[in-house]
């Protein structure tokens, strides 16, 4: 199901697969029932759309929100995040079989898929009542780069995705939506504000299995944590960060601030 979801290149098919596969996934748990967890092969980089054009992070040109085509070229960033993000939960599901996990580490990360699936066709929907779609931008073409660099070291994922890349959507997000409440675009203040709710979630499931890792070989969280951000990175991270909700999340200051850009090294 996973390697289905991963190898169908088109947005709104895969999330749609994506949604499906979410629904057999829940209605078996339901039920009692668990699916059987198989082993699969998930390729190194998903498949892709023709279009947005994927450009090096410095060739995409840069947002102004002050106008309806920034905030189009900001919703379509987005779009882009989420479609990364649907990919990288459902590649989590299928790559680190080896290492035996409750069935609550399975329960979580289809759920997040279903839920970015969905943020996705939120985003998507925003861009066509503005007279767009996705793939009429370019995007940023580094996304997946985690995602390679974390192939083989599972905890490394969970450092580096959850608890980095979709944290740093808990940064950015309130500023986002004070950008489309100004323009009073409802229609994307209203789908911000489900990712924002949601996107907490996605960031405590990586921290509790991160934890849960943790405790496993009994290593220390935050010395661990700091290492694998070092290693696969590859920057700081920048402040301001929104310590309330990463708070909620399960990421206390001592773990990100060492590793900012105002931090010790």
């Amino acid at each position: 199901m996973a390697v289905e979801v991963l190898t169908t290149p088109e947005g709104r098919a895969k999330t749609a697969l994506s949604r499906a596969h979410a629904a057999t996934w829940r209605e078996a748990r339901a039920a009692g029932e668990t699916i059987p967890l198989g082993r699969a092969h998930p390729p190194l980089q998903p498949a892709r759309p023709e279009h947005p054009a994927l450009l090096d992070p410095r060739q995409v040109p840069r947002r102004r929100p002050g106008s309806e085509k920034g905030r189009i070229a900001m919703l379509h960033a987005v779009a882009h995040i989420e479609l990364n993000a649907v990919d990288l939960h459902w590649d989590i599901v299928a790559r680190f079989i080896d290492t035996p996990m409750p069935i609550g580490f399975y329960d979580d990360w289809v759920k997040s898929a279903d839920e970015e699936s969905n943020h996705f066709n939120l985003i998507c929907d925003c861009l066509e009542a503005l007279g767009s779609h996705y793939g009429a931008l370019p995007a940023h073409a580094g996304m997946w780069r985690a995602a390679e660099d974390t192939a083989h070291d599972f905890m490394g994922r969970l450092a580096v995705v959850p608890m980095v890349l979709e944290a740093r959507g808990l940064d950015v997000t309130p500023g986002m939506i004070d950008v489309f409440e100004r323009a009073g675009e409802t229609r994307a203040v209203e789908a911000m504000q489900v990712i924002y709710a949601e996107e907490v979630h996605h960031v405590a499931y990586g921290s509790k299995w991160f934890h849960f890792l943790c405790g496993r070989h009994n290593l220390d969280p935050k010395d661990v944590f700091h290492d694998l951000v070092r290693k696969y990175f590859h920057a700081p991270l920048k402040p301001p960060f929104n310590e309330e909700k990463r708070a909620e999340a399960g990421l206390p200051p001592d773990f990100y601030w060492p590793l900012s850009t105002t931090g010790s090294t």
